[in-house]
């Protein structure tokens, strides 16, 4: 992990304890540094700059920073962090259409978090981005009850914290916890909808992951995420075959995070009610259990999410009504038919994202098999096909006649001598370097590909023989530089029009055996007349 990676998630924790504004002064400072706009720093600053106007309740802000960050990630070619602000804008809009109907777009929304995993697909080295990754998507799902699809992003963000590289940080428990939290949050609906062997599997599901959050606890915050994790346990208990040992053990938990700093109108704990009053009424302490949920209940805050809140009161309603109240009926009644619709909506949006999700897999699949055909597999850099393709665009018809594109041809010297003394494989090395030693000499949208042997073209658009020659010239030196081999590479430079292609790669290969036949290692430069 860089330091500026490390220093962006501090801040993130520091704005997820409180510190939001300084947090956000802190990020757009860093942010400003480079260029002196706001745009043009690193998207892991534009992460923790998101997650500040977030906290500080400016969510258009944020879904403008989320874009920012977007744009980042895609200048770094970080698949990770443009996976991140996918699904952070996901999220955001998400809440945004939550208080505001005219903001209400759950198909963009949807489309961010299947573009985000899609992202993924191509692999994030870095454990932590990627944690980060699976954590934002698996939220986004989350908070649309799509609990299939959150579920295994948890696990990936769970996966990452087993490499040996990552920080001990609490985040291993962490996610663990959410896992518990998911299963708890469908065993609820699963309830609300009269599918009980369906939700008492979650449960069990729940009291696994929360066992192992348990355990796995650690970092500065372990005993938080202990606790946490045993609380999770023992709500998952409450249905199952201890109801007695939760009904005592939902509430030493909670208030062993109260003791921590944890607010009792936490969502964490809020869902862990409803299990403490069934633990309570399954252990034949019904008063106990209606005053446990009617305090719950009273103290339900505006922005508690929609489904604990429902959980509470059919909770309620439920209790009441075993304790003979005539009153809860029709209050059932009409709950459990919501609890139906929306549920019903609920595998909607489930149906829109897995069809997404396959359409995006299948079209990444293509655009790999694509590439694949396109490059070279041992040197990674395009191959001939690519070449031909990118040659094509070059020349095509909108392009204007006097459009200069310079043409470097280059060629390893005694290759056939590395070959027979030290064998094809330290020949695959020395082809391999001088591929991203030429790679990193051109300048930005270069194309460089290999012909096929011990052969490389670079091309380069709106140049001249000067600014290739001086490109030719890195490449050489970055060649002479490499070790363990002793090796160089001729070079051939040519210059032309776009619609002359062909004459200027030939001029540039005669200019190339031109340098062999001088000793090799050098430049060699052909005039081209316009």
């Amino acid at each position: 992990m860089d330091d500026v990676t490390l220093r962006a998630l501090c801040l993130l924790e520091e704005a997820q304890a409180g510190g939001a504004a300084q947090v956000l002064a802190a990020a757009e400072s860093a942010l400003r540094t480079p260029t002196g706009d706001i745009c043009d720093g690193p998207a892991a600053m534009h992460f923790a700059r998101v997650v500040a106007l977030t906290r500080l309740g400016d969510l258009r802000g944020a879904v403008t920073a989320a874009d920012l960050m977007l744009a980042a990630a895609d200048r770094e070619h970080s698949v990770g962090w443009r996976s991140c602000a996918l699904s952070l804008r996901a999220i955001r809009r998400l809440r945004l259409g939550d208080l505001d109907i005219r903001e209400h777009d759950i198909v963009a929304v949807l489309r961010d978090l299947v573009t985000a995993e899609t992202a993924l697909l191509a692999g994030e080295p870095d454990p932590v981005i990627a944690g980060n990754a699976h954590t934002g998507i698996a939220i986004g799902y989350a908070q649309l009850r799509l609990y299939e699809l959150a579920e295994p992003q948890f696990q990936a963000a769970y996966e990452s914290t087993c490499q040996a590289s990552y920080p001990d940080n609490g985040n291993r428990a962490m996610w663990l916890c959410n896992l518990a939290e998911s299963n708890l949050m469908w065993a609820l609906e699963l309830y609300q909808v009269g599918q009980v062997a369906e939700a008492e599997q979650h449960l069990t599901v729940a009291e696994e992951h929360a066992v192992r959050a348990a355990a796995e606890a650690s970092g500065p915050k372990a005993e938080v995420w202990r606790h946490l994790g045993l609380l999770f346990a023992a709500s998952a208990r409450a249905e199952g075959r201890d109801p007695t040992g939760a009904a005592d053990d939902i509430p030493r938990y909670i208030a062993q995070l109260q003791a921590f700093g944890v607010p009792a109108q936490q969502a964490e704990v809020l869902l862990c009610r409803p299990f403490h009053a069934v633990a309570l009424n399954r252990s034949g302490r019904l008063d106990e259990a209606l005053r446990v949920i009617e305090e719950a209940v009273v103290d339900l805050s505006p922005d508690v999410a929609w489904l604990v809140s429902a959980a509470l009161h059919r909770t309620h309603a439920v209790l009441l009504a075993r304790n003979g109240s005539r009153d809860a009926g029709p209050g059932l009644t009409y709950g459990d038919a919501l609890a139906e619709l929306l549920w019903r909506q609920r595998h909607r949006w489930l149906h829109a994202a897995v069809s997404m999700q396959s359409y995006d897999v299948l079209r990444w699949q293509h655009e790999q098999a694509e590439r694949a055909a396109r490059t070279d597999p041992l040197t990674g850099v395009a191959n001939r096909r690519g070449l031909d393709n990118f040659l094509r665009k070059l020349a095509d018809p909108g392009t204007v006649d006097d459009d200069r594109v310079a043409v470097l041809t280059l060629d390893i010297d005694c290759f056939k001598r590395i070959n027979d003394s030290q064998g094809h494989a330290a020949g695959d090395d020395v082809l391999r370097a001088v591929a991203k030693a030429l790679t990193t000499s051109v300048r930005k949208g270069d194309f460089v590909a290999r012909l096929g042997g011990d052969e490389f073209v670079a091309i380069l658009p709106g140049a001249d023989c000067a600014a290739a020659e001086q490109v030719a010239l890195r490449a050489v030196d970055a060649v002479s530089g490499l070790t363990p081999w002793r090796t160089g590479v001729s070079v051939g430079v040519a210059s032309g029009t776009a619609h002359a292609l062909g004459v200027s790669l030939a001029d540039a290969d005669r200019a190339m055996y031109a340098a062999k036949r001088a000793g090799g290692n050098q430049v060699s430069r052909c005039h081209v007349a316009s």
